[in-house]
């Protein structure tokens, strides 16, 4: 078997390019058409997320992939229980947000609640629009990704670069996406509904289809920190 040729300079200048383009056109859609995605378009977006590393190549994720009537019977279940029910979740929620982690958390949230119009003090409002989570925000396909109870955090770790690979893979593709760790703070409904076995944890969805660029909830974008703030630079 031959080696692939090394690329050049201009090569690598022009992947930096795309990928830079790619990441820069990524973002967090909150409201679909209703367009479904053809399957060939989902295989590739699935086959190009299967190339994620992983730890000692275990790949440890597997999905569960909804459409049509199988999407909208556990956004059903899903609405029903986040109104009346305690969240379940195979993976302990974060205990506090605390210093810059909180107010990026309002930051996001108010500009959020801001595109649609909702006042800080609608509390009825915010509750609606939290919601439309459990409505995978209109998109007419969701993926499950669950993991491999025995590895623990680390398979849960990958399993995030899944989704990072995966959401990339659909911006690529024309696909508009979103990952919600929503939707695993109800397992034991996914669980049920899908009927995962019990040596599997469920971490997160990613919803995804086609956006409807007139909502105003899709002109939103969070911003991103200062390398110096998420870099520590130890030399010598």
């Amino acid at each position: 078997m031959t080696s692939p040729r090394p690329a050049t300079a201009p090569d690598r200048a022009e992947a930096v390019g795309q990928f830079d383009r790619l990441l820069a056109e990524r973002w967090s859609c909150r409201a679909f058409l209703p367009d479904a995605v053809p399957a060939a378009t989902i295989d590739r977006m699935l086959e190009l997320a299967q190339r994620t590393p992983s730890w000692c190549n275990t790949q440890p994720w597997h999905l569960y992939l909804l459409s049509g009537d199988a999407t909208r019977r556990l956004s059903d279940r899903l609405v029903t229980a986040a109104q009346t029910v305690r969240t379940v979740s195979d993976f302990p929620p974060p205990a506090e947000y605390r210093g810059v982690f909180q107010e990026r958390r309002r930051e996001a949230g108010y500009a959020l609640y801001e595109s649609v119009g909702i006042d800080r003090a609608d509390r009825r409002g915010r509750a609606e629009q939290m919601l439309r989570n459990f409505q995978f925000f209109g998109a007419p396909h969701v993926v499950i990704i669950t993991s491999d109870r025995d590895q623990g955090v680390y398979g849960a770790v990958d399993c995030g670069g899944y989704v990072a690979n995966l959401v990339n893979a659909a911006t690529a593709l024309g696909v508009a996406t979103i990952a919600q760790a929503a939707i695993a703070m109800h397992s034991d409904i996914v669980r049920q509904e899908l009927a995962i076995p019990d040596d599997r944890q469920i971490v997160c969805a990613v919803s995804f289809g086609y956006a409807d660029l007139e909502h105003p909830i899709n002109g939103f974008r969070t911003s991103r920190a200062a390398l110096d703030a998420a870099v520590t630079r130890v030399v010598g």
